[in-house]
């Protein structure tokens, strides 16, 4: 086999070689002057360069193209203030463990160390951030850079990778190839590992199987299924991970994640083997580190994660596994039924998980809960959820029921204004799909610039806004701890979201009322662009079982 020949190209070309050669077809991302070649190098090739409002939408975009696909989700920003309205999607790429690829354009080397025009030194404001920063000052090594990236970002444990570029560097002329497709390393349960996790299985009387995390397939999905049925196991899921499994198949007991339902948290405690596989057990699953006391649990633990050096990190296992999640998946199926019977606790806890997320009904005059059930009960299931961080997402989270894979788009580290542009990324990226966003007020302002966006590119979504003029999780906690002093977490319901959404070009309207939803939505439905429903609703109800009136008056306030 004969070895290609390198032809002279400048840095700019080999860099979008080897997105190329990755199979990279869409970039978000701002334009800036710092990498302009790189731009023109894109001009003359199939990949979309989606030209976003602001860094920070651009880099949640990536990170959720990442979730979506499995493969790096690339971002191009400029440097200084552009680099640093990114960070916000890189730590959502970092703590959700997903493929990511930042690319920034950098001062010209001559300028280095001189704090030249928006000059940062990314290895230090990116290195808690990423796991791997580099920068490219050899225009010979740029093949090399971009495969390092792509091998960085999708292996182990995924995550996000920043490479800066320094712009005199991306104009040099260099004789180099682009390399082959990055291919994941991957790492499988030993058969003593194995032999062993089932010897433990078999011996347990209580145990739970707890999934999340990353870098899972609907195969790896449909092998952890056959896992937990084989051996009559009840399924929870970790933190904003409610579609890694059918939340309607009879296993399924339930979200381990902010408001827990208090039933399915004693199912969790009391068992006497725990099996997690793939979540890492962060505070927001464990709740504050206290329905899972680290380091020691008194239950069993059976840990299986892709980075070995997250097991034992927080919590101490009897047995850690380190395995990617198709390979660990695929295993566990392969150990056939090693617990004989059926486990009561199976139903009890799906019937329990039908229950709690049932709406009760509300006296307010718009019930979220209704709102939630009926998107979930007029929608096709391969509907793509996205939400940000506020206490408007409790009920998405408590009444939607996901289906299946890459249905749920939210962000593991809270980040506000993640719903809008994940949607818009989802929208792009598979446009036979429909994409649905849910933020609060506060949180869509975060990213509201990128609705525009979503109307150049003709993204068909709906952005359900739930407008109650606070900062509704802060609200919560600061009525908790200091109740009736309020400071800092009023907006007001000023803003009318509707107009707005038709400004952008989009359809809008506003919503008061539970009965004046369904048609609402039915409109929303039928648009085939952008369209915005805002929900205004009661400032007091700050979660399915609290309000402002009952905290203060809980703490002895009239």
């Amino acid at each position: 086999m004969s070895t290609p020949t390198a032809t002279p190209r400048t840095a700019a070309q080999v860099l979008v070689d080897g997105l190329i050669a990755n199979g990279v077809d869409t970039v978000f991302g701002v334009p800036g002057e710092s990498y302009l070649s790189v731009l023109d190098a894109l001009h003359d090739t199939d990949i979309q360069f989606v030209n976003c409002r602001q860094e920070g939408g651009a880099s949640m975009m990536a990170a959720a193209h990442g979730r979506l696909t499995g493969q790096p989700g690339i971002c191009m920003v400029t440097r200084g203030p552009g680099a640093t309205n990114a960070s916000s999607g890189v730590h959502v790429a970092f703590q959700d463990s997903l493929p990511m690829i930042l690319f920034i354009g950098q001062v010209a080397r001559d300028q280095a160390d001189r704090e030249a025009f928006q000059e940062i030194d990314y290895r230090r404001m990116y290195g808690q951030m990423a796991k791997w920063v580099a920068q490219i000052d050899d225009p010979s090594r740029v093949a090399e850079y971009v495969s390092r990236a792509f091998h960085t970002a999708i292996s182990g444990r995924p995550g996000p990778v920043v490479l800066a570029l320094p712009e005199d560097m991306l104009r040099e002329a260099v004789k180099a190839i682009a390399l082959p497709k990055a291919r994941p390393a991957r790492s499988a349960p030993t058969p003593d590992a194995l032999a062993e996790l089932g010897e433990r299985l078999s011996r347990a009387e209580r145990p739970f199987l707890l999934i999340g995390g990353s870098g899972w397939t609907a195969e790896a999905c449909d092998h952890i299924r056959q896992f937990a049925e084989a051996n009559s196991l009840p399924v929870g899921v970790s933190f904003r991970c409610q579609d890694l499994f059918d939340n309607e198949h009879p296993h399924y007991a339930g979200h381990v994640g902010i408001g827990i339902d208090p039933v399915l948290g004693e199912t969790l405690t009391s068992s006497d083997l725990l099996l997690v596989v793939g979540a890492r057990l962060g505070e927001m699953t464990t709740s504050s580190y206290e329905l899972l006391v680290p380091p020691a649990l008194p239950q069993t633990l059976i840990h299986i994660h892709a980075d070995p050096e997250e097991l034992g990190s927080v919590y101490q296992p009897d047995l850690p596994i380190a395995a990617d999640m198709v390979s660990a998946a695929a295993a566990l199926a392969g150990l056939g039924s090693v617990r004989r019977g059926t486990d009561p606790r199976v139903a009890a806890a799906h019937d329990r998980f039908l229950a709690f997320t049932t709406p009760a009904g509300s006296t307010a005059a718009l019930d979220m809960a209704a709102v939630v059930r009926h998107v979930r009960d007029n929608i096709p299931a391969d509907t793509v959820i996205c939400n940000g961080a506020g206490n408007y997402a409790i009920w998405v989270h408590r009444y939607f029921r996901y289906r299946q894979l890459g249905t749920q788009l939210a962000p593991t580290n809270g980040a506000m204004g993640f719903g809008p542009p994940a949607a818009v990324a989802a929208a792009i990226t598979q446009p036979e799909k429909l994409s649905i966003a849910f933020s609060g007020d506060g949180c869509l302002m975060m990213t509201v610039q990128e609705l525009a966006t979503a109307v150049q590119y003709g993204a068909k979504m709906i952005e359900i806004v739930v407008n109650n003029g606070i900062y509704g999780t802060i609200r919560m906690h600061q009525e908790r701890r200091y109740p009736g002093r309020v400071s800092g977490t009023t907006m007001g319901q000023t803003t009318d979201f509707a107009a707005l959404a038709r400004a952008f070009g989009g359809h809008g309207e506003v919503v008061e009322r539970t009965e004046d939803f369904p048609a609402a939505f039915a409109r929303a439905l039928a648009c085939d662009g952008l369209a915005l429903i805002e929900l205004r609703v009661d400032p007091d109800i700050l979660s399915p079982s609290a309000t402002v009136s009952g905290l203060r008056k809980a703490a002895g306030q009239a």
